[in-house]
């Protein structure tokens, strides 16, 4: 065959419009580009169980519902309340029930929260707060087919919607009642820390033979009750968790609403384990500001610290905190950053040994509050005798290897 310029010329028209169509596959593309790229971002996008609902939604249908819940309980990008979201599905919720700070989460820490209408859907909150009523009775959970509980943690061994968990649990095992857990994750799920509770210190703000940072979700540490037997009377509650996707317990996580009113930055939801001790001395751990967790200080410390502060009565957050009215000088722990707290990988004691080294009146440094805090009395007796840092976190060594062991049983997450 002669080949002509001609052919050559239709030959190569014929070859670019095969390459043009193969490089650039028509308006298709891009559409096509943008699902792969929402695809990808669906498949690694933290989602909490509650976000999940295709998941649990039908299992809720013709069942009545109590929900265990707070202004952290909320669905979609929107942060719709899960009860308020699940009442326009059909969802039948008779009785909801609040924890420390209440069911709309605007109560200051330890105010007493009485039962109540809801003002917005009607229903009863039973207060699992108030005046002692931790447990839900018998009553309480009469007509009811399932409990849910919704609440977002901060995995410290004293913030209470872990204890309140607990006694979800056993009403809800000792009334034949399932419980479903709509898992969150632990925005402090990569520390595990601290001084094992001594059961001899058992109370509200420490029920388990735990250390302080426990680095568990409300599901996990739900399992965990279950299989270690502490319930009362050693009864079992049946669970049904759903769990979060693509979450492992070293991802950073912001919450999106304020677990409490007090837990209001991101840094001090990741400072709390270590500055919540503060709790159990004299010092005002910068409650009474808008910077609560991340400021400590004292009167007596004028003239050896520079920076001070003065708390003073804030309604919803804390309207008689300690040291109210008073200029306290100490440490500003504002400017640490959610990666450098991070990055510490521990409990910070060097704030408060540095503290009681340079208090004056070392006598009344601490309360009868701090023990329950740190779950025992020798870390007092540690910081006291002057231990440093160093042999504090030794000793705690052989407790943390234990747990950690009996933590592995309940992991749901990497």
């Amino acid at each position: 065959m002669k080949i002509t310029p001609v052919f050559l010329q239709s030959a190569l028209i014929a070859l670019l419009s095969v390459y043009t169509a193969c490089a650039n596959p028509a308006p298709y593309s891009k559409s096509h580009l943008k699902k792969e790229k929402n695809d990808k971002k669906n498949n690694t996008e933290i989602l909490t169980g509650a976000d999940q609902i295709p998941l649990y939604i039908d299992y809720l249908k013709g069942k009545n519902i109590g929900m265990v819940v707070n202004q952290t309980s909320v669905i979609g990008k929107n942060l719709t309340p899960s009860v308020d979201s699940l009442l326009k599905r059909g969802i039948s919720i008779k009785k909801v029930f609040g924890p420390e700070h209440g069911f709309r989460g605007n109560a200051s820490n330890g105010a007493v929260v009485n039962d109540a209408i809801d003002a917005k859907t009607g229903l009863p909150v039973i207060s699992l707060y108030g005046n002692k009523h931790y447990k839900p009775t018998a009553e309480d959970l009469k007509d009811i087919n399932l409990m849910i509980f919704d609440i977002q943690d901060v995995g410290a061994r004293f913030y209470t919607y872990i204890s309140t968990l607990h006694y979800v649990m056993e009403a809800c095992a000792e009334n034949n009642i399932e419980l479903m857990i709509l898992d969150r994750p632990n925005p402090n799920g990569y520390l595990v820390d601290g001084p094992i509770l001594d059961t001899a210190y058992h109370s509200f703000v420490g029920m388990h033979p735990i250390p302080i940072s426990h680095g568990m979700t409300i599901g996990e540490y739900a399992q965990m009750i279950n299989g270690e037997h502490w319930l009362k009377n050693g009864v079992q509650c049946k669970l049904k968790i759903i769990k979060v996707a693509n979450y492992s317990h070293n991802m950073p996580y912001k919450l999106p609403v304020n677990p409490s009113p007090n837990l209001n930055t991101e840094q001090s939801i990741l400072i709390y384990p270590s500055t919540c001790l503060f709790e159990g001395t004299t010092f005002s751990l910068g409650r009474g500001t808008y910077f609560p967790f991340l400021l400590l200080g004292h009167p007596l410390l004028k003239g050896i610290y520079p920076f001070s502060f003065t708390p003073v009565g804030i309604p919803g957050m804390s309207e008689t905190p300690p040291q109210k009215d008073k200029q306290c000088f100490g440490i500003d722990l504002k400017n640490y950053t959610p990666n450098q707290i991070r990055a510490m990988g521990h409990i910070n004691l060097s704030w408060l040994i540095e503290l009681y080294k340079a208090f004056p009146d070392k006598e009344h440094f601490f309360n009868a509050y701090f023990n329950k805090l740190a779950g025992g009395k020798e870390l007092q007796k540690q910081i006291a005798d002057g231990k440093t840092e160093n042999e504090i976190r030794a000793s705690w060594e052989p407790g943390l290897k234990q747990f950690n062991i009996t933590r592995s049983k309940y992991l749901l997450y990497n």
